[in-house]
């Protein structure tokens, strides 16, 4: 499979080695000082582009690369809120294909159908309330996280009495990413953690959602790739 880079920073860098390591070719790397590559038949010949950037620029490098016909992997979170609408509406109208998550990891996937289970159970337990503690590095310049948004957003449609869930976001180090998530009542309580160690789960499962989008159109999700957990 062909594949185009959009970010090279560590994540992009550590995409770059899982996906050659799996036997893709990387055919396209595009950063900051050369955004003209879009423009490029080296871009146009990829299966895939894989986006990680910023927020700001995310919902622009999508339109770049389906002008010139690529697909699109992305891990950027920021944009949904202001974006969403539009990108639902390409994807559904347009036969534009984004495959998104807000965390790419295996483990993170597993945690999420924990996550919607248990939420499940405690809205029938009034006694208990929910707490989430989410804590990256330095650099993430998004807060809370993506993946905590979209954790609660889960416990919410889940357990609709849990109207608010309060997230905590600390940045410090570099910390790749810890979501805690919290029910508290006066007798005890329970607690689910996902602590990554590192980075290389979520680049693995980027490039393998990126296989999955090579062969599916629309808007796709981890959920659609792993199938039902639960």
């Amino acid at each position: 499979m062909k594949i185009a880079l959009i970010g090279y920073g560590k994540m992009g860098h550590m995409i770059e080695q899982v996906a050659l390591s799996r036997g893709h070719e990387i055919v396209s790397i595009i950063d900051i000082d050369n955004q003209a590559d879009f423009d490029s038949d080296a871009f146009r010949s990829a299966d895939v582009a894989i986006e990680f950037t910023a927020p700001h620029v995310a919902y622009g490098n999508y339109l770049r690369a389906w002008e010139q016909g690529v697909k699109v992997v992305s891990g950027s979170t920021g944009w949904l809120k202001e974006h969403g609408d539009e990108v639902r509406r390409a994807c559904k109208e347009e036969g534009k294909t984004l495959f998104w998550a807000s965390n790419f990891s295996l483990g993170v996937a597993i945690f999420s159908a924990v996550n919607k289970y248990l939420a499940r159970i405690m809205q029938r337990f009034p006694q208990y309330g929910v707490s989430m503690t989410e804590t990256h590095h330095i650099h993430k310049l998004d807060a809370p996280s993506g993946t905590a948004i979209t954790l609660a957003e889960q416990i919410k449609g889940e357990a609709p009495r849990f109207a608010d869930v309060k997230i905590n976001s600390i940045r410090e180090g570099e910390v790749p990413g810890i979501h805690t998530i919290e029910y508290d009542s006066p007798a005890d309580k329970i607690t689910i953690t996902h602590d990554a160690h590192n980075r290389s789960g979520f680049a693995l499962g980027a490039v393998m959602a990126a296989e999955y989008t090579a062969q599916h159109e629309g808007l796709l999700t981890m959920e659609d790739m792993m199938g039902p957990l639960l």
